[in-house]
C-alpha cells in the first residue's frame, strides 16, 4: 500500500538480509519486546533483525529465542557489550537482559543495560526504515506499552529524535479492569469507558449492550475501577477500538489478537460514498504542562447518541475511522505550531489497520505534513528491536565513550575514557 510493502512479519525470505543504518554504532544487542518478538544485533552500519520469534511468554519459546541469539552471533561475529531492552519489568525479554548482564561469563566486562521505552522504540524503527535524522513528530499507536509513570501507554505523540524523546500528547487516561484480561474480553473497556462518560446511569439505557451484558460481571467491573483493583490506567489507542467494537456489538470476547478492532475495520469498510467519509465524532483536546491531552469521552458519548437512533453499524464504524485520524491530525497541527516540526513518523500494530492508515495519511499531506510509514521492518512490536538497538547505541555515545577490545571471547565493550 501507498506505493510499497508493508511488513507483518519479517521471517524467511528477508531474514537474514541487514537494514543499512547509514551510519555506524556499536555492536548492539536489543532484546525486543514481549509479543512478536524479535532480536536485533548490529554491527558497524548494519542492523540484523532476527525471524519472527513469535510471543514471548513461556520457557519453550524463551529457548527458542536463545538458540536463534547464538546462532546469528556466531553468523556475523558479534559480541554485543550494550544490551537494550525495554522498560517492561515482567517481559522476559527484559529478564533475559538482566540475566545476561549479571552473566558470570562476562563478569568482567563493563557490560551497558539500557532500558528503551516502547513508543519511543517504534518511532525510531519508522525513521531508521526511512532513513529519517533529527526530530519527528511520532504518532504511536497500539495496545500496551510501558510507560515512563508506570502506566499503559499507547495513544501516544512523540517528539523524537535517535536519543532522546519528550511525550507531547496523549489519549487520557481510561481505567483497565482486569488488567491483560481486558485484552481478551473488549466488552471490559467498553463498561469502562461508558462509566467514565456517563457515571453509573449508562445502566438505564435501553440499548443492546445493556441487555446482552451479564449484570453482576458488570456490577464486579464497576466496584473493580472504584476501589482500583487490578485496573491500571491506559491511554491505549488499541483498546479504545475494542470498546468501540463491543459497544457496537461487534465483539464482546476476542478469540485471537485484535479480533475486535480487525472485526471493527470491516464493518467500517462496507462503507461508501464521500459526504460519509467527512463525518466523524466529536471530541476534546486539552493542553496540561505542555501536553496535549486527547478526551475520547465525547467519542462514546456520540457512539451512545447514534445507538439511540438506530444507526447502522458499519456507518458508526467508519465515522469511528473519521474521528482518530481527524483528531491525529489536530494534534499533529499543534504540534507543529509548537515546534516547528513538519515530519510525522507513524508506527505502532493499529497501523496495520489500512483503512485508518489511509485516512491518516490523507489528512496529513492534505495538510502540508511529510509522512514515513514502514516498510522494511513491521509497523507492530516486531519491529521495535530495531529501534530499541538504535535508541541504545545513540544514547550511549553521547555520553563521549570510545570502543576498546577487552576480555575472553574477544567480546567488545565500551567505557567511558
Amino acid at each position: 500500500m501507498d506505493g510499497k510493502e508493508h511488513m507483518i512479519r519479517r521471517s524467511r525470505g528477508y531474514i537474514p538480509l541487514p537494514i543499512d543504518l547509514e551510519f555506524e554504532i556499536p555492536q548492539v544487542l536489543a532484546c525486543g519486546g514481549e509479543l512478536k518478538n524479535t532480536f536485533c544485533l548490529t554491527r558497524g552500519r548494519y542492523a540484523f533483525l532476527s525471524q519472527h520469534i513469535g510471543d514471548l511468554k513461556n520457557w519453550e519459546s524463551l529457548r527458542f529465542y536463545e538458540r536463534s541469539l547464538e546462532h546469528f552471533k556466531r553468523l556475523f561475529s558479534i559480541e554485543p557489550g550494550i544490551i537494550a531492552h525495554d522498560l517492561h519489568p515482567e517481559y522476559l525479554s527484559t529478564k533475559y537482559a538482566v540475566q545476561l548482564k549479571h552473566d558470570m561469563r562476562y563478569a568482567i566486562c563493563d557490560m551497558r543495560l539500557i532500558g528503551v521505552q516502547h513508543h519511543h522504540a517504534h518511532i525510531i524503527s519508522c525513521m531508521v526504515d526511512n532513513g529519517v535524522k533529527g526530530k519527528v513528530i511520532g504518532v504511536a499507536f497500539d495496545g500496551t506499552g510501558y510507560g515512563t509513570d508506570g502506566k499503559i501507554w499507547g495513544g501516544e505523540f512523540l517528539i523524537a529524535d535517535y536519543r532522546d524523546f519528550k511525550r507531547a500528547g496523549h489519549l487520557k487516561y481510561i481505567p483497565l479492569p482486569g488488567g491483560d484480561k481486558a485484552i481478551e474480553e473488549p466488552y471490559r473497556m467498553a463498561i469502562s469507558y461508558l462509566y467514565q462518560t456517563l457515571g453509573k446511569d449508562f445502566q438505564k439505557l435501553k440499548l443492546d449492550f445493556n441487555r446482552k451484558w451479564n449484570k453482576n460481571k458488570v456490577q464486579i467491573l464497576l466496584k473493580m475501577i472504584d476501589k482500583d483493583i487490578n485496573s491500571p490506567l491506559t491511554s491505549s489507542m488499541g483498546r479504545l477500538f475494542d470498546a468501540v467494537s463491543s459497544l457496537i456489538r461487534i465483539c464482546d470476547i476476542s478469540s485471537y489478537e485484535a479480533q475486535a478492532a480487525i472485526e471493527l475495520q470491516q464493518e467500517a469498510e462496507k462503507v461508501t460514498g464521500s459526504r460519509l467519509q467527512a463525518t466523524g465524532y466529536k471530541y476534546k483536546i486539552r493542553e496540561e504542562k505542555g501536553i496535549f491531552i486527547v478526551d475520547t469521552r465525547p467519542i462514546i458519548l456520540g457512539i451512545v447518541e447514534d445507538l439511540k437512533k438506530k444507526v447502522a453499524e458499519p456507518i458508526i464504524a467508519a465515522k469511528f475511522h473519521n474521528t482518530v485520524a481527524e483528531f491525529t491530525l489536530d494534534v499533529c497541527k499543534r504540534l507543529k505550531k509548537k515546534t516547528g516540526i513538519d515530519r510525522v513518523a507513524l508506527s505502532g500494530g493499529v497501523f496495520q489497520n489500512r483503512l485508518l492508515l489511509d485516512k491518516t495519511l490523507e489528512k496529513l499531506r492534505k495538510n502540508s505534513f511529510i509522512c514515513y510509514t514502514h516498510s522494511r521492518v513491521p509497523t507492530n512490536d516486531g519491529g521495535i528491536s530495531l529501534g530499541q538497538a538504535v535508541i541504545a547505541a545513540k544514547k550511549y555515545q553521547a555520553t563521549g565513550c570510545k570502543p576498546h577490545v577487552a576480555c575472553r571471547k574477544s567480546l567488545v565493550v565500551y567505557d567511558e575514557r
